[in-house]
């Protein structure tokens, strides 16, 4: 089994050192690191270090390159790039995949299996979401702060006959994995959690626990978890009871302290995931005719300050 991790951020950063040391003395599976620069060079000096509240590790995978041809035949992908860089990323890796490849998206937004489907012709794309807080705090340093670690993935339109065997594998990597036959509404669970909670803290500069309490910044994540709840409806979703309680009680489960990524990437000044969020939902509403004021008025505030 050849595992790759596609992207070295926050969430490729934690899953995959926590691969990459499970595994580093196995005979049968093998973790390589797809990432580039100064990055890649630390790695490749010292191994990945990842913080977490509970431990640190130091994980040295079988390969790190920025050289997809080196990474050989690959039998699971996990594609944890930013949104904005998903289609190029899946272009450079498709050579090295096979007709009983899997490829699991961990991506921000909830139409990243459909991206990959148009891309990739060899091989199962599986949709998948975690939920988890980190980042990256130093070349070859990934800080995890919050959330559960869960991971989720699986097939969105068909089954997939070794969920269940990629599920064990996982959890011997110390991830706490979960295969499921409905993907669809988990990732759009989880959406409905994050894109929101993306938008406000981008727009308003708070961190999460601004949002934690009744009050105006409250209101406006109500409010637009409320947009984002019709949107999915419109699309299919089968919401379950309750899903907006839900997704509002998640934020306990972080330091109050946490940002978003899209908040980092504004305060930074970097390129970001605005059209991931608040510009697929205003997207999606003009297309479904349903509509969304609230992210209306965020998206062209938050394009106002778009680094150019």
């Amino acid at each position: 089994m050849r595992i790759a991790v596609v992207g070295l951020g926050g969430v490729g950063g934690y899953f995959g050192g926590m691969l990459a040391r499970a595994f580093r003395d196995h005979k049968a599976v093998k973790v390589v690191f797809l990432t580039r620069g100064e990055h890649l060079r630390q790695i490749r000096r010292r191994g990945l270090e990842v913080i977490t509240p509970e431990k640190t590790i130091t994980a040295v995978p079988t390969l790190a390159t920025d050289d997809v041809s080196a990474a050989g035949p690959l039998d699971l992908v996990f594609m944890c790039v930013k949104g904005y860089d998903l289609e190029s990323a899946a272009t450079a890796v498709r050579s090295q995949l096979h007709p009983h490849s899997n490829v699991i998206s961990l991506l921000n937004g909830v139409d990243n299996a459909e991206r990959l489907g148009r891309v990739f012709s060899s091989g199962k794309v599986l949709n998948g979401c975690v939920y988890i807080s980190s980042h990256i705090a130093g070349p070859g340093l990934v800080h995890q702060t919050g959330g559960t670690c869960q991971l989720f993935f699986g097939p969105e339109d068909a089954t997939l006959d070794e969920g269940k065997a990629l599920e064990t594998l996982l959890r011997e990597g110390e991830i706490k994995a979960t295969h499921t036959t409905d993907i669809r509404t988990v990732v759009w669970e989880k959406f409905l959690f994050v894109a929101p909670l993306a938008s406000a803290t981008a727009h308003l500069g708070q961190p999460f626990g601004a949002f934690a309490r009744p009050s105006s910044n409250r209101t406006l994540l109500e409010g637009l978890m409320d947009e984002v709840a019709r949107v999915g409806t419109a699309r299919g979703v089968q919401w379950p009871e309750g899903a907006m309680d839900k997704a509002l009680a998640k934020i306990g489960l972080f330091p109050s302290d946490t940002k978003s990524s899209l908040q980092l990437d504004f305060e930074k000044g970097r390129k970001t995931e605005i059209e991931t969020f608040t510009g697929y939902v205003v997207k999606s509403g003009r297309e479904l005719g349903v509509k969304t004021p609230l992210h209306a008025t965020v998206y062209a505030a938050l394009r106002a300050k778009t680094p150019h």
